[in-house]
């Protein structure tokens, strides 16, 4: 595993001063006015001073306060959750015990789907940031290099999830996906596996996951891993298609690693089709622990994450910033192997 960089001390978020539309106003040489013409007519203002304008908030981390004027109190009591996708158990948990905490604690939760694009995930924040929310919930550490640079100049809690890295934007629940990757290597050899295959998508995390395993089959002599990277999101129907494309490719494969379990259950299914014993001609190992992976025939070998417990963690370490607490917090929940039928 790549060494630790060592933890970088930040001053507390709560104490940052609120950037006003003045403060661009002077920034950028212009008047109030020609900023909220920037935000809420682009088209009527020079585009030299457009330029000027934009330029200016990105340097001072402005967010436009689309609510002014239509609210009494200046606490909007909303926090704003953006996960890839709730279309499985994976982040809906997650979301569910993060809303209910939330909720309980008199906060309302929007959610965002960014559907696994870093683009879709700027634009949902630049949409829900213009509603004040006190708090923010990402899933991932991975940013554009400018919302990165934005996030961490707004003045209001952030809690990244779903990952690990020691330089947050502030605070963060998470876990290892490349310790996920050198543990499932590790039980592979440990069965004897030595020509590993990968069937993954090719978002970030799970690009992290297939580091992890790479590189640990490597560190062991075994430098030729069969990979086949789709792009998200994963389902049963690409998982048969990968088995197929995988042994055309490469013959002999005695194990694969797939990086979710709705992969996994197609490999297994075009297996049983193809007449390939799993797990005695080729192990599988899924991710996530959904459901049906329990159910399966064979039973599906599978990494499991205590989403509720990321959910909760969450929530809590947004309601203690809220109300007062300055401690930067990382958790790190790890995961579980669940060894099953098909290993």
């Amino acid at each position: 595993m790549p060494p630790k960089k060592p933890p970088i001390e930040r001053r507390p978020r709560r104490g940052q001063r609120v950037v006003r539309i003045t403060d661009v106003a002077s920034s950028a040489g212009v008047s109030p006015i020609t900023v909220s013409r920037v935000f809420n007519a682009p088209e009527s203002v020079a585009p030299e001073t457009l330029a000027r304008v934009r330029r200016a908030v990105a340097e001072l981390g402005y967010v436009p306060n689309r609510l002014a004027g239509g609210l009494s109190s200046a606490k909007s009591r909303l926090i704003a959750a953006i996960v890839p996708t709730v279309a499985h158990s994976l982040f809906s948990e997650t979301i569910q015990v993060f809303s209910d905490t939330m909720s309980r604690a008199g906060y309302q939760v929007l959610l965002g789907l960014s559907g696994y694009s870093d683009e879709n995930e700027d634009q949902l924040l630049d949409a829900v940031l213009g509603r004040r929310p006190e708090g923010v919930l990402l899933t991932g550490v991975a940013h554009t290099p400018t919302l990165h640079e934005r996030l961490r100049k707004i003045a209001i809690p952030i809690v990244e999830t779903w990952d690990m890295t020691d330089d947050p934007i502030d605070m963060l629940v998470g876990f290892s996906h490349y310790r996920i990757g050198a543990a499932v290597a590790e039980r592979f050899l440990a069965r004897g596996a030595r020509r590993p295959a990968l069937v993954s998508a090719n978002d970030q995390r799970a690009l992290v996951r297939r580091r992890g395993f790479v590189e640990t089959f490597a560190r062991h002599g075994i430098a030729d891993v069969a990979e086949l990277l789709m792009p998200p999101p994963s389902s049963v129907a690409l998982g048969k298609e990968g088995l197929r494309r995988i042994i055309e490719a490469r013959a002999g494969v005695d194990a694969i690693f797939c990086s979710s379990d709705l992969l996994a259950l197609g490999v297994v299914s075009e297996a049983r089709r193809l007449a390939i014993d799993i797990p005695g001609r080729i192990a599988v190992c899924g991710f996530g622990a959904l459901e049906f992976s329990a159910d399966t025939m064979p039973a599906l070998t599978t990494v499991r994450v205590d989403g509720k417990r990321i959910g909760a963690t969450a929530a809590r370490c947004l309601i203690d910033r809220l109300n007062g607490a300055t401690d930067k917090t990382l958790v790190d929940v790890g995961f579980e192997l669940v060894e099953r039928e098909t290993l």
